[in-house]
């Protein structure tokens, strides 16, 4: 191993880096092959036969002879001699080269150490520079995908307290209809008490009473209940992915599978084969085979309120 390539080495470099160098830069010494190395130092190191010596200037002074074989410099031809008979060395040639003294070559050493090093810090301050952007880079992303997640968490949260209150609202207006139901039932009993009394004491009495007509009861809307005659019956139908519910008038005699239909029209969440019905009060689930009875049979006239899902 030549001299030169054992000084790089030392330096920090990579030997086929050295290797690399010394070859660009041959016979130009150390110095010429560090400068190299730094101005390359993200290059890789190419192939041997796609490279390009770099010549030694036309003119220039030959300051020794260098060992073609491992690359040592010498001084005089009797030094170059002495080398060839004690190695077997027999490739030499002129060099610009001029040989250092142990004090020049520890001199050179230490300033390319210092330029090394000075190259590697910057180098590590470039990188650190590089690590906290891209950390920055890295929480940024994070905080916004957070926030994303806390929209997210919000909204399903409105949606289902939307829910929860139209359900609330439909069963308040179940018990209104029942307890209205529950009030005619009483007036229509009272009444027909008082005139089941008035016939037994004009009997008694041996009286002629007129009976007056029959109080018609009325009939609250009341899904899966005894449905009313009416032709048409009024559909509120809510669905279960929340936004504004649908409402329609149906043929009382339709099927309550037309009511399907009509719902996988207006909205691509639901189609006819899948999606579902039921009433929340009295709370009633209609079954496939309700799906094709009409809505009087099924009790939803002359008006009802339906819950869609799938």
């Amino acid at each position: 191993m030549s001299e030169d390539k054992e000084t790089l080495i030392a330096m920090g470099f990579a030997p086929e880096r050295a290797d690399w160098a010394l070859r660009v830069k041959k016979g130009q010494g150390v110095q010429a092959a560090m400068d190299f190395l730094l101005a390359h130092a993200d290059d890789p190191v190419p192939d041997p036969e796609d490279e390009m010596e770099e010549d030694i200037p036309a003119g220039a002074e030959a300051k020794s002879l260098k060992c073609s074989d491992c690359g040592k410099v010498f001084r005089s031809q009797a030094t170059a001699s002495f080398h060839a008979e004690k190695s077997g060395h027999e490739n030499f040639e002129e060099s610009t080269e001029e040989p250092l003294t142990e004090e020049e070559k520890k001199a050179k050493l230490a300033e390319l150490r210092e330029k090394l090093a000075a190259k590697r810090a910057a180098q590590s301050k470039e990188d650190e520079k590089a690590a906290r952007a891209n950390e920055a880079i890295r929480r940024k992303a994070g905080q916004d995908m957070g926030r994303v997640r806390e929209d997210m968490a919000v909204k399903e949260a409105q949606r289902d307290a939307e829910r929860k209150r139209q359900e609330k609202l439909e069963d308040q207006r179940a018990r209104a209809a029942i307890k209205a139901q529950i009030e005619a039932d009483k007036r229509e009993r009272a009444e027909k008490a008082a005139r089941e009394k008035a016939l037994r004491d004009a009997a008694a009495k041996g009286e002629s009473v007129d009976t007056p007509a029959a109080v018609p009861k009325p009939t609250a809307s009341l899904g899966g209940g005894k449905s009313s005659e009416a032709p048409q019956t009024r559909l509120q139908i809510r669905l279960h992915v929340g936004g504004q519910p649908l409402v329609k008038t149906f043929d009382s005699n339709a099927p309550l599978r037309e009511v399907a239909e009509f719902v996988a029209s207006e909205n691509l969440a639901y189609s006819v084969d899948t999606v579902k019905f039921a009433t929340t009060f009295p709370r009633k689930q209609f079954s496939a085979q309700e799906m094709g009875k009409s809505l009087m049979a099924n009790g939803l006239t002359p008006s009802a309120v339906l819950m869609a899902s799938v």
